[in-house]
């Protein structure tokens, strides 16, 4: 051990803190949430190194699974190891779990919630001038001045509105480019072993299982397994699966639940709980949560200890550098495909440019309230009209 090795300017218990607070108030989806962190984390606590966040980002961009908590269950592993990566990845997904389980018993019991439309109207709005802002800083900070790296963002910005979806392979390419454009490799086996992950990762998933339950474990470990890109991007999985072949949920139901997860903070996937609720109660909410989550769990804390070891080494810091890019150009893109679905009337547009003003503009309001207001005045709106 290195006595002399600077000491960790947090504690194990700290961290939990701030992830269980940010998977209580934090609103906005992934976009937001690594925002967040970056934030928090690296600029303002100075907690995580930006070397470290890039990793992680980069990791989280190259696995399966909800991007937010992969990321989070890397940084819980940077100074804590294994139980640090799962203390926090615990402590950020169990607040919005818990929100979503209330959410499906009271949609049960009281048919629907058609409140949350309103909800949805005001706060979407509001979430899209956050993000912005996050997409924006988040950029300046990755990227400087290199215009390779500038150059990589526009080309996934632009792939990613037009497509609307996160190309991996794309993303992959990015890291590779700058690779051999920056510290071209020696090439061996093991460094091609390694580039073949994604295409392990995406093996066929062709099993049968009978019982309900095992249907709703095996169904969702397939979602955590083996989609890429951010938590958005398991809702086309999802719709294909519980409404066109195992009949779950009808087409409203199925609208309704991806409602509660844009209107509950936390990781947008949480939906799995509220959808696992209403096909088998708490039982179904529980097993289809923690199939989507372990999966990016191992995806994330079995590669961790690599991309520890070997992250600051020249070629693998400018592959991660260019992932990082990609990354966040996918990010970038994934904001105006939100908002082209949500920016949708005059309204919409005021409350999204005035919630990027306070954010920009008023540092000490936080999220949470801005939020709040948002979706108010989203359920003032619809009952007028």
């Amino acid at each position: 051990m290195n006595l002399l090795a600077s000491p960790i300017p947090y504690s194990l218990k700290d961290l939990a803190i701030y992830f269980l607070k940010l998977g209580t108030w934090g609103f906005g989806g992934p976009v937001a949430l690594i925002g967040y962190m970056h934030r928090d984390l690296v600029e303002n606590k100075k907690w995580i190194s930006d070397e470290d966040y890039k990793e992680g980002l980069a990791l989280s961009q190259l696995a399966p699974g909800p991007l937010a908590a992969q990321l989070s269950i890397y940084l819980g592993y940077v100074h804590y190891n294994i139980l640090g990566a799962t203390i926090v990845g615990i402590a950020f997904v169990l607040p919005s779990f818990l929100m979503v389980l209330a959410l499906g018993w009271a949609y049960v019991h009281f048919g629907g919630l058609p409140w949350m439309q309103g909800l949805f109207y005001g706060i979407g709005a509001a979430v899209i001038g956050i993000i912005t802002m996050s997409s924006y800083k988040l950029t300046l900070k990755s990227l400087g001045k290199d215009l390779w790296l500038w150059g990589i963002f526009s080309i996934l910005l632009i792939t990613t509105f037009l497509l609307e979806e996160e190309n991996i392979w794309l993303i992959l390419g990015s890291g590779v480019f700058i690779w051999l454009l920056k510290s071209p490799p020696k090439l061996s086996k093991s460094s091609a072993l390694s580039f073949s992950f994604p295409v392990l990762l995406q093996a066929s998933t062709a099993f049968a299982f009978k019982g309900k339950l095992w249907q709703i474990a095996w169904f969702f470990t397939k979602a955590g397994a083996f989609v890429f890109g951010s938590g958005l991007a398991i809702v086309p999985f999802l719709y294909g699966g519980v409404v066109k072949d195992f009949k779950w949920l009808s087409e409203q139901q199925f609208v309704d639940a991806v409602a509660v997860a844009m209107i509950t903070p936390g990781p947008v996937v949480i939906t799995v709980g509220f959808i696992g609720y209403l096909v088998s109660g708490f039982s179904g909410a529980t097993v289809a949560a923690a199939a989507t989550f372990l999966p990016c769990y191992f995806f994330t804390v079995l590669p961790a200890p690599y991309f520890k070891k070997y992250g600051k080494h020249p070629g693998i810091k400018a592959f991660i550098d260019g992932v990082t890019a990609a990354a966040v150009g996918a990010i970038a893109g994934a904001v105006l495909v939100l908002a082209k679905r949500t920016i949708t009337d005059p309204f919409t547009i005021i409350l999204a440019i005035a919630a990027a003003y306070v954010i920009f503009n008023y540092k000490k309001i936080q999220e949470p309230f801005i939020i709040l207001i948002a979706g108010l005045i989203g359920l003032s709106l619809t009952f007028l009209k």
